[in-house]
């Protein structure tokens, strides 16, 4: 089955041309480590995925590419075209001229309206090309104007064009220090709308890619490419052909729908995060080697703990002990509980990896079955440049304190009116923001006591 990605705003046009480079170098490398049939089904699985193949030799992206400047949609074209492998259709964008320049408001309330029928139209066709549509990936920031409130109106008109398709939305956190002064009100009316309309958000924190960068790949200046292309490895580490549970020989047929059937088992809970092993700098990986049992080791406790990278774990966080009679709000600090989790495996030796420790019920909230709440996907075939490697999309408590403090710093805000001028003269009032604080006081309250 098909995914059409749609890409909005600089940031996710940016990140969108990323994840398609990575896709389509590494399903054009000839890894050694799976048999020639494995890694041709892959390929051709992979194609079907993300890209078209149309009358010319270059296959085109499964795209539509959106933003209401033309600049870096030009830079994303043309990038893609010179890199000879594989190439954006070309009546697959839509651009102004003019920005929504950093205010969700104008993004949701004026460009979306106006713009609607014309990006809607370049959507639909993009779908209509798929034999099987298996669902919708956007990727958007949650700081600006354009990705982030023209990306709340987009993903509401798929939601009423297409309500039984599956959609992820692919949501980039601002650094902590601040990009845009009014970011925290963005990200709040942001994830707000997107809690309505999505199936789940997929998020990717700035500053924990940033410390990736730094501390990982020892990148010394590091550019907005950098911590781009990070994401894009991250995101075709889940999205690139698997085998699933119980899916017999072939790859997984509908990747967005696997996903989120084995991730979100209730409405309340829809935010899920990424954690990828090993990750490290190209000149380091030939005085590596790694074993299954130690990735997992480091990937579990960097789950239990919510720590972002295996550098700096803090090994002293520990499940709570089955049968204390420890209430649930009490259990030991800092201790990440999940409501569930899908570790993905790739490369040599894969099919005889142990996997017990990640079915351990003290990971879980107790009202979910551990055997329900923990899926594992497998496949022979190395991902990049890694011999093995895993990736472990998770549905737990990780965003419980960058969202709290988001949705405390947006509220100081509202609370002396700062800015709010430039948000009701494009027709967002205040009470649209009570109702969006409301929202996400019930997320964080939901994931708090789960």
């Amino acid at each position: 089955m098909s995914i059409v990605t749609v890409q909005l705003g600089q940031c996710g046009n940016q990140i969108g041309h990323e994840v398609f480079s990575a896709l389509c170098s590494d399903s054009r490398g000839t890894h050694g480590l799976c048999s020639k049939n494995e890694n041709q089904s892959y390929q051709d699985c992979c194609k079907e995925r993300f890209f078209c193949e149309e009358q010319s030799a270059v296959p085109a992206a499964r795209a539509v590419l959106v933003d209401m400047e033309p600049k870096v949609i030009g830079q994303a074209l043309s990038m893609a075209a010179s890199s000879g492998h594989w190439r954006y259709s070309s009546h697959s964008h839509f651009c102004q001229k003019q920005g929504s320049g950093n205010n969700w408001a104008n993004g949701y309330c004026v460009h979306g309206p106006r713009h609607k029928e014309a990006i809607m139209e370049l959507v639909q066709r993009e779908a209509e090309r798929c034999d099987r549509l298996g669902g919708f990936l956007t990727i958007m920031s949650m700081a600006g104007g354009t990705g982030s409130g023209l990306g709340a109106f987009v993903t509401q008109c798929l939601r009423d064009a297409f309500p039984t398709s599956f959609i992820l939305n692919h949501v980039i956190w601002p650094y902590g220090t601040g990009e845009v002064i009014v970011q925290n009100y963005n990200s709040v009316l942001t994830l707000s709308h997107l809690y309505h309309s999505s199936d789940a958000l997929l998020v990717h924190e700035n500053d924990v890619i940033h410390k990736i960068c730094a501390q990982l790949l020892n990148i010394k200046q590091i550019s907005f490419r950098d911590v781009n292309q990070v994401i894009a490895h991250q995101l075709g580490s889940v999205f690139q052909p698997t085998h699933t549970a119980g899916g017999g020989s072939g790859y997984s047929r509908n990747p967005l729908g696997d996903l989120l059937e084995s991730l979100v088992p209730h409405p309340e809970f829809r935010m899920l995060g990424l954690r990828n092993i090993p990750q490290m700098a190209q000149s380091s990986l030939p005085y590596s080697t790694f074993s299954w049992p130690g990735l997992l080791r480091h990937l579990r406790q960097m789950l239990i703990a919510n720590a972002q990278m295996e550098e700096g774990i803090d090994w002293q966080v520990r499940p709570p002990q089955p049968g204390s009679s420890i209430p649930c709000t009490n259990k030991p600090l800092h201790f990440n509980t999940s409501i569930a989790n899908l570790l993905i495996l790739r490369g040599k030796d894969v099919h005889s990896v142990e996997l017990g420790s990640f079915q351990d019920p003290s990971l879980y909230t107790s009202w979910l079955n551990p055997q329900d709440a923990f899926t594992a996907w497998k496949t022979p075939r190395a991902f990049n440049k890694y011999e093995k490697s895993a990736a472990l999309v998770s549905n737990s408590q990780f965003l419980l304190k960058p969202l709290d403090s988001i949705v405390g710093k947006a509220w100081n805000m509202f609370a002396s009116k700062a800015y709010l001028h430039q948000y009701t003269k494009f027709g967002i009032q205040e009470e649209d923001f009570l109702d969006c604080f409301t929202t996400l006081e019930q997320v964080i309250s939901s994931y708090t006591n789960p």
